[in-house]
């Protein structure tokens, strides 16, 4: 079996079976992305958007990065329309609001354990662009060159944003109460307790 890219390009020249297995290897990464953003069945529609726009964009993937990290930046054009469409208030810059501004009850929260819905919840209260940052580094392991390409910002805006993005997260998690264990309090602890906390693949949707 191939790379990625290889299978997407067999995929784009109608090699069905190249298509599916690049579905399967790559489907939890996307389904992650999107199952603590949205519902399941919006979650649904946009991770099939995703794997789509992917295949009709090939030609864009040059190599110079991941290709999970081409597929996290499609996943989140698709997250950000999504949200732009439903926006009330268009003069402000989609990814500057937070998911309590875009979708201020969500039910895919109600899935997850305590500490789970705690760290979600905080999340949630960050800027969509900063809440992308900690979720991709902590999560999914993305590197610097990675989340710069991913979320389109040069390597430095990421450094320093990724550092606010943390210590906003810190301190929300930290004003909530109890949910974050007394001895994850230092810094380091912190960051370890965010990367142990990531839902489990078993949640969320599945497309068919």
């Amino acid at each position: 079996m191939g790379d990625d890219a290889e299978l997407l390009r067999a995929w784009r020249a109608g090699d069905a079976t190249a298509g599916a297995a690049l579905y399967d290897r790559t489907f939890p990464l996307v389904n992650r992305f999107f199952r603590c953003k949205v519902d399941d069945e919006i979650a649904v529609d946009l991770i099939q958007a995703t794997f789509l726009a992917a295949v009709e964009s090939l030609e864009r993937f040059r190599g110079a990065s991941s290709f999970r990290a081409f597929l996290l930046g499609i996943a989140r054009h698709e997250l950000l329309d999504h949200y732009r469409s439903k926006a009330r208030d268009r003069s402000v810059p989609i990814d500057e609001l937070t998911l309590e501004d875009l979708d201020p009850s969500p039910s895919s929260l109600l899935r997850h354990g305590r500490e789970q819905r705690a760290l979600l919840s905080a999340l949630r209260s960050l800027p969509l662009e900063l809440q992308l940052l900690v979720e991709l580094h902590y999560w999914e392991g993305l590197t610097g060159p990675e989340l710069s390409d991913a979320l389109e910002l040069p390597e430095g805006t990421v450094r320093s944003r990724l550092r606010r993005a943390r210590e906003q997260l810190r301190s929300t998690v930290e004003r909530a109460g109890d949910a974050m264990p007394r001895r994850e309090l230092a810094a380091t602890s912190f960051e370890s307790w965010v990367e142990s906390v990531r839902p489990s693949d078993a949640a969320g949707p599945h497309a068919p």
